[in-house]
């Protein structure tokens, strides 16, 4: 690739920043720690007896020390004929014992604590996934597909290991080094203060990589999600980036991203990693005090040779769950930094919500009143300006306007996709800020221009209207929108398999599916956005018949750009910057030569 290459996918990198891209700077929360464990509160009784079993594993890998030092001191080393051989196979065979229900124990915690720490992964996954569908238009305005994704999938994943082994190694640790700590004061106070003194030596050295660690870990997470959200950018846009060859500068651009996440996992790994030399060289220090001490204390008779073995022994075993505490730490962390990103958006809080007490939307007529509709995207930058229009249930209303008129706008406060600064929204006199959201939209149907096809057959697309619709509904939603014709000479009918977003079917027919969707759901509003925008003229003509018969009855509301789609419309409202500057029929404003006459002028001419 050219030096321009690259030095363009630099300048493109410094820009690609989304607003949750921000490193987060905080201290380390415990309360947030405190919430992340509540998911494991339904687990309580599950989780007593791989506690039971860790408590077993640990006194038993505590207790085998004690019977090797009674072998030494009093089997091996007493005088000849005084110990039998078989008390010393008897010692052995209780250790053999101890090592089984060890063995066991261990296999008991490791295999429950993976099946709870799954259980609680799930749980957060799914509490996570419920909530951000809950969100407004407004939260995912702000942030690409890619960078919610990655919150639900790689954030939630970087938890398994604190869920599935986190709590219980901690508790086991924490219980091994007090028995450890409590057995070597008891079997000498001398020689246990003396291994222990370089402990707090090593949280010393190692405190000061906690803060390093957490912040390479959150940078880690940041540069995942734009790697993310990137992919997913740029799959989207695949025909884009190749018709314009654009294939060199987006690999300069990933190549640039993927080299800046290698980098910032590689310093997280490398600061990550430093706990284990620490902890070593600490242990090695404190073998070379024990035995330089010890043998001092055997020649004095002070401790015997056998007490010496087992301090040994302790010891091993003493810097073993110090360590595994040390790698706890930098699992914590990792937690920690993508936890905090999971909780930024379980707290937000949905800017469309509803009221305390909403009540349910009864069986609407369709009578919609839009009252002094003031409402901005950004602040101070209003797209629409107190409008105020009435419509009669049954009456089907035309937007017409030059793109940024605001014609998507009232469609999207009639569904409440977003709410007013000011003025209401009246459904059969109802302020729609009173009612459930659900019991609104179920009884509001929208085609929409860029119809989404999920992956699936074309019956299970079509039936997304409603789901307890049956195959006979579903063929007669189709035919009345002309799909049935084209959706049989596919090879498969209505169980052929489509991919995701359909890209096996042309736009039109794409378009049809989501008019047979929509019908399918019967509501008494009917929302068509530019929904004919992609459909050749013979098709059009044959929907344009259908929805003579299936608008009847029902309060329509239509956005167009080709004008000859809405000439038969009830009423025409013309839209420019969020005021109304035209209202009336089709002849109404023809006859006026104001705004609409223009724009139809302006489309036969390039017709």
């Amino acid at each position: 690739m050219s030096a321009k290459t690259h030095a363009n996918a630099r300048n493109r990198n410094e820009r690609f920043v989304y607003q949750d891209d921000d490193a987060i700077e905080k201290p380390f929360n415990w309360a947030q720690l405190r919430r992340l464990y509540l998911y494991m509160k339904p687990y309580k009784r599950q989780l007593m007896p791989v506690i039971i079993m860790m408590v077993i594993g640990t006194l038993t890998r505590l207790t085998i020390p004690l019977l090797m030092l009674y072998a030494i001191d009093n089997i091996l080393n007493a005088e000849s004929g005084s110990r039998s051989a078989w008390e010393l196979v008897a010692v052995a065979a209780g250790m053999l014992v101890l090592y089984i229900v060890q063995w066991l124990s261990n296999t008991y915690r490791i295999k429950y604590t993976n099946i709870i720490g799954q259980s609680v992964i799930y749980d957060l996954r799914q509490h996570l996934f419920q909530h951000i569908q809950k969100l407004s238009f407004r939260f995912y305005d702000k942030r690409p597909a890619g960078s919610v994704l990655v919150r639900v999938t790689n954030d939630v994943n970087a938890l398994q290991d604190l869920f599935t082994n986190g709590v219980v190694n901690l508790l086991m640790d924490c219980i091994q080094l007090l028995g450890i700590v409590i057995i070597l004061l008891a079997l000498n106070v001398k020689l246990g203060l003396a291994v222990m003194i370089t402990v707090p030596v090593m949280f010393l050295v190692s405190s000061s990589l906690r803060k390093k660690i957490r912040f390479a870990w959150q940078t880690v997470r940041m540069k995942q999600s734009r790697i993310n959200a990137h992919l997913n950018e740029s799959i989207q846009g695949m025909k884009v980036t190749q018709s314009y060859v654009q294939e060199k500068d987006n690999m300069a651009f990933f190549d640039h991203m993927n080299s800046d996440n290698v980098k910032s996992w590689n310093k997280a790994s490398a600061l990550n990693q430093g706990f284990g030399p620490v902890i070593e060289v600490t242990s090695a220090i404190g073998t070379c005090i024990l035995f330089w001490y010890g043998a001092s204390l055997i020649e004095d008779k002070a401790i015997t040779v056998g007490l010496l073995v087992v301090f040994a022994n302790y010891i091993g075993n003493f810097w073993e769950p110090i360590n595994r505490l040390g790698q706890m730490y930098s699992q914590l962390l990792i937690a920690m930094a993508s936890s905090e990103r999971i909780f930024e958006f379980i707290d937000e809080e949905p800017t469309v919500a509803e009221a305390p007490r909403a009540r349910l939307l009864p069986a609407i007529k369709g009578d919609v009143a839009f009252e002094n509709l003031v409402f901005e995207y950004e602040p101070n930058r209003p797209a629409l300006k107190n409008v105020s229009i009435s419509v009669k249930a049954g009456q089907s209303i035309a937007l017409v306007g030059h793109t940024g008129s605001g014609k998507s706008t009232i469609i999207n406060l009639l569904c409440r996709f977003y709410d007013p600064v000011q003025g209401r929204v009246l459904i059969d006199g109802i302020d729609i800020r009173d009612v459930t959201i659900e019991s609104l939209r179920s009884q509001v149907g929208i085609v929409l221009q860029d119809t989404f096809i999920f992956a699936g057959s074309i019956r299970d697309n079509i039936r997304y209207g409603r789901l307890d619709a049956t195959d006979d509904e579903i063929v007669k939603a189709s035919q009345a929108v002309h799909a049935h014709d084209f959706i049989m000479s596919l090879p498969d009918g209505y169980d052929t398999q489509v991919e995701e977003r359909g890209n096996v079917l042309s736009m039109g027919q794409r378009q049809l599916l989501s008019f047979a969707r929509a019908l399918l759901a019967d509501p008494k509003i009917l929302i068509l956005d530019e929904a004919t925008a992609s459909i050749d003229t013979e098709t059009e003509l044959k929907i344009q018949e259908a929805l003579k018969t299936l608008l009847k009855g029902r309060t329509s509301f239509m956005i167009a750009h080709r004008l000859s789609t809405i000439r038969h419309a009830d009423e025409i409202i013309v839209l420019d910057h969020g005021v109304i500057v035209e209202q009336g029929n089709h002849t109404e404003l023809i006859a006026k030569r104001g705004v609409y006459n223009g724009l139809i002028e302006a489309q036969y001419k390039f017709v």
